[in-house]
């Protein structure tokens, strides 16, 4: 036997190591509650969500499910995973990426005296996890939302009031990445039989979402707080690292993604920056940023294009995309559609939801909304009207700057309240999108029936968040 051969023989045993056999396959490990098992499926071998995983992702992957129905991540809870038979398999399991998805049975009034060590109890098993030998990339699920507070004495409002939270600081001080199931159950009531457990369609749900992120080529995001020069405040925008800062004497704000989708991606918030997240945060799971300069209230006058021109370029330095995809809420909807209008060639797509877009509509309830008297007065202010005679002749809202808007053929989708008290849709979106249409331009409205001006946005933000990825090119 030559030295060589001798020194390759060494060399694939420690390879292969001692039981026997090299891991070829890339190895997925579910850890997990009665969810992760598949309670309640007729086959929970094929139709459990990690079971559909293995199956979407194919043949190179190993997708273990070691969920166990009740289990707590509180070490003290009524029925710790850490206790289990389960949790000795993950640990023996030489995974490649761990999902954990537990919480759900936290929840429960009986483990409430013991819920001021969920945190810390997450970031040990976290750890542990870490700390096997095959260094695996721990990720977190939050959990599905439940849509009842008694059944199986789990709470669906101490899952959204307090627990989700926790999660999402664990995600934040470990720097984790994290998948938010609870928004992709908001509009999915009917998949849960028991108002707890999906069935086999809800389970393909998480599957398919599962898949996306494991086949996801994205890099690890830039900390940029080196690059700004202002005094940075570090923050967590639920889970994700948000940098608050002052820019020209406006209050600036940039949340990073845990991984960056190639080319920098981003979303341009405009106004009540964090009201109705879960579209924010579902692209922030894909890697876009989301960024925010204040310009209130300027109401998208001649000042504000301007300020937001200079973060523009701002950013650019900071090597984010070169278009933006254009988000606004309510009077947002001003702000960004004026800036667009301007800058044509620097927008992606435009997101707005029950939009102001008509200033006459709102503040100045010259038409059957109410307006606002108080924002009214800004308004005149930030335009230089001494009175309302003056204004009557007002041409600066979206709804006068079709020409231009049209101009950057990029598209446009709004979500609307059929019922919007304040912005009343008749005044602004469905003018605007008959409009829009006339002129070659490409929109397309959600309608909620029921809707009023708030709650703005979707339980599951899925439509909008398809839309952006589609404009952008993701």
């Amino acid at each position: 036997m030559t030295k060589v051969f001798k020194f390759l023989l060494i060399w694939l045993i420690f390879v292969i190591g001692y039981e026997g056999y090299a891991q070829s396959k890339f190895r997925i490990v579910c850890v997990g509650n009665s969810i992760t098992y598949g309670s309640g499926l007729k086959d929970r071998s094929r139709e459990s969500y990690p079971a559909q995983l293995q199956a979407l992702l194919g043949a190179q992957y190993e997708v273990l499910n070691y969920g166990l129905s009740g289990a707590t991540m509180l070490k003290n809870g009524n029925k710790p995973y850490w206790r289990s038979q389960e949790y000795q398999q993950v640990l023996k399991s030489n995974p490649d990426l761990v999902f954990i998805k537990l919480g759900t049975n936290d929840s429960k009034q009986i483990n409430r005296a013991e819920m001021g060590s969920f945190v810390a109890d997450y970031k040990d098993m976290v750890h542990r996890f870490q700390e096997l030998p095959t260094k695996p990339k721990v990720v977190l699920l939050l959990p599905l939302k439940a849509f009842s507070d008694t059944k199986f004495g789990i709470s669906g409002t101490y899952l959204k009031d307090s627990l989700l939270a926790m999660v999402q600081k664990v995600a934040y001080d470990e720097q984790l990445e994290l998948i938010d199931l609870y928004a992709l159950f908001g509009d999915k009531e009917d998949l849960l039989a028991d108002k707890i457990h999906p069935n086999a369609i809800g389970d393909g749900f998480i599957a398919e979402r599962l898949k996306t992120f494991v086949l996801q080529k994205y890099r690890a995001a830039k900390d940029l707080s080196g690059k700004l020069k202002a005094p940075v405040k570090k923050s967590s925008f639920y889970g994700y690292t948000q940098l608050n800062f002052p820019f020209n004497g406006h209050d600036a704000r940039i949340v990073s993604p845990k991984v960056q989708a190639k080319g920098m991606p981003w979303v341009w918030r405009a106004r009540f920056f964090g009201h109705e997240p879960q579209t924010d945060i579902a692209l922030l799971e894909r890697g876009f940023h989301i960024v925010y300069c204040d310009v209130a209230e300027l109401f998208g006058n001649a000042e504000a294009i301007g300020i937001w021109n200079d973060y523009y370029r701002f950013l650019q330095n900071l090597g984010f995309a070169k278009k933006a995809a254009m988000e606004g809420m309510s009077r947002g909807g001003v702000y960004v559609y004026n800036w667009a209008a301007a800058n044509p060639d620097k927008v992606a797509c435009v997101y707005a939801d029950n939009p102001v877009l008509d200033l006459k509509s709102w503040p100045g309830g010259k038409g059957k909304g109410p307006g606002s008297k108080e924002n009214w007065t800004a308004f005149l202010k930030a335009y230089n009207y001494a009175n309302d005679a003056e204004a009557i002749d007002f041409k600066g809202s979206p709804i006068d700057q079709i020409k231009a808007i049209v101009k950057g053929q990029y598209p446009m989708l709004h979500v609307c309240g059929d019922q919007d008290e304040v912005v009343p849709m008749a005044e602004n979106s469905l003018p605007f999108a008959e409009k829009i249409k006339a002129a070659g331009g490409a929109i397309q409205l959600i309608h909620k029936p029921e809707g009023k001006h708030h709650p703005h946005s979707l339980p599951n933000p899925q439509p909008i968040v398809d839309f952006i990825l589609k404009a952008t090119g993701y």
